[in-house]
């Protein structure tokens, strides 16, 4: 839960805010706080105390208030090189979050420790750690717009959510005391924030973006988090093991890309890898990834020759139209030789956006998986754990594929990093989408085959640009990619042959 926070940071790596941009985001922060106080106030009503619940909410304005009156008191404020004023609303926000995070936490425990026991506390943790994206978002977009880097906005974020699993142990020991609590916390919480809303966050979106922009904003994040909330809520009615089951496992495909990504990183920070070396390592993984299920259906006979290669070709046609057609519109309106015009401050050159649409084939490739994955994680027994070591190193490649393409290409590590954390979370979103839709396998073959075939010609090029800049290095990276992606796929392999977890594995890692 604490750690979904921070994935709320991802985008500011990649984006630097202006001053219209500062007053939109405010203005969705605005939003993201308003329907979690009314979710807060609706979960305090639901264990039959409302007059806590309001107790709850006036006694959390009246705190903000006096902590408020307090802090300009004490003084002038600073934090994290903000001082002043905008300090006072940074520490208040942070300070809210973090005091509403605590009541998370209780529901958590008490979940657990409820009638339908681990189950039912594992998919409150769930629909918890997916709504906690946007609240770190939230808190990320007020910390950007004073200024804070992406690293210490995610790090922040994340601390706003610690006190969750941190409260959510002894709420679960103590789960009636816990209980008897709730209806006040949650109002206290919700109370400090819409009155740090109405009082801060809205006349500072007012001051930098137009009264129809912030509150155009602040509905369409107040109607996002309503329709988080009621599809949780929805399907919690009429859950089961096998569902419980699927989410989890669902998520933990998104672990694989992320440690991939961090080992990409570190190994290219310890021994200064070359952009050439990397560029060829990204092509190695990506063309073991295009070809490795094609060639199981081929060996199988799942599928014929003729009708292979025409998916394969199919998918590289496909997506080398697109890739040529968006690189043409954006040749057409380049600043210069090399650079396009700037897009909210961040630089975006030719080579840098091929190798984002390079990273778009490898999304595609790990949304045609999640689907496969969707469908098979329901009948994983003993919630998932047979399959969590095969499924996380079936995601060691693809996050190190684009780590190694955006690391090459930006000569930032950062980027790197969030390029395959957002990767990574594209296979779960999948599988989710196909838990819930109700999906069976039938045409997933020919999917993930045509998605194989968009790996080529986007991977083709970024070899092309490695052998330029250096042929050897570009040649040596290309084997190491290779080798790389062909041991984590055949470890996944051995691992499935030797577990419960070929039980139930999807056809597109078994």
């Amino acid at each position: 839960m604490a750690a979904a926070t921070g994935l709320g940071a991802v985008p500011f790596f990649f984006v630097e805010l202006d001053p219209q941009w500062e007053g939109l985001c405010s203005g969705m922060a605005a939003g993201v706080m308003l329907a979690a106080s009314f979710d807060l106030i609706q979960e305090g009503q639901s264990h039959g105390a409302g007059s806590w619940v309001v107790i709850g909410i006036l006694s959390g304005g009246i705190f903000i208030l006096l902590c408020k009156k307090f802090l300009e008191q004490y003084g002038e404020v600073s934090m994290l090189d903000i001082k002043g004023a905008d300090a006072t609303k940074v520490v208040l926000v942070v300070g809210i979050m973090t005091l509403h995070s605590f009541g998370e936490g209780s529901g958590v425990g008490v979940s657990f420790a409820g009638s339908k026991g681990f189950s039912q506390g594992l998919l409150v943790t769930l629909a918890i750690a997916v709504h906690n994206i946007p609240e770190g978002l939230a808190v990320s977009m007020m910390l950007a717009s004073k200024g804070v880097s992406p690293q210490n906005a995610m790090l922040w974020s994340v601390i706003t959510s610690l006190p969750q699993p941190i409260v959510a142990v002894p709420a679960f020991m103590c789960a009636d005391s816990f209980s008897k609590f709730l209806p006040f916390c949650t109002g206290f919480a919700a109370g400090c924030m819409i009155w740090m809303v109405v009082s801060e966050v809205l006349p500072d979106a007012f001051k930098q973006a137009s009264p129809p922009q912030v509150a155009s904003a602040a509905t369409i994040s107040v109607a996002f988090m309503e329709a988080l909330s009621t599809a949780f809520e929805n399907f919690s009615h009429d859950y089961n093991s096998e569902d419980a089951s699927g989410f989890f496992v669902s998520l933990l495909f998104g672990l694989g890309p992320l440690l991939g990504g961090f080992i990409l990183v570190a190994f290219a920070l310890a021994l200064h890898v070359q952009h050439a070396l990397l560029m060829g390592a990204a092509s190695g993984i990506a063309f073991i990834l295009a070809v490795w299920r094609p060639l199981q259906l081929l060996v199988s006979s799942k599928m014929g020759f003729f009708s292979l290669i025409f998916l394969l070709s199919l998918g590289a046609a496909f997506v080398h139209v697109s890739s040529s057609s968006i690189l043409k519109l954006a040749g057409r309106k380049k600043a210069s030789v090399n650079n396009l015009p700037t897009v909210t401050g961040f630089p975006v050159s030719v080579h840098t956006l091929q190798s984002f649409l390079s990273c778009g084939a490898v999304a595609f490739h790990a949304l045609a998986e999640g689907l496969a994955l969707g469908v098979a994680a329901p009948k994983a027994y003993g919630l998932g754990r047979h399959m969590v070591l095969p499924v996380s190193l079936h995601g060691l490649p693809r996050g190190a594929a684009v780590a190694s393409c955006i690391f090459g290409a930006t000569d930032s590590w950062h980027s790197a990093i969030a390029a395959a954390t957002l990767i990574g979370f594209v296979g779960p979103i999948s599988a989710i989408g196909a838990i819930l839709a109700g999906i069976d396998y039938s045409g997933l073959d020919h999917v993930m085959v045509f998605a194989c075939g968009g790996l080529i010609p986007s991977f083709g090029n970024i070899i092309k640009r490695g052998v330029r800049l250096d042929a050897r290095k570009g040649g040596l990276g290309l084997a190491i990619g290779a080798g790389f992606a062909s041991l984590c796929l055949m470890c996944t392999k051995l691992v499935c042959l030797h577990t419960p977890y070929c039980n139930s594995a999807p056809e597109a890692v078994r």
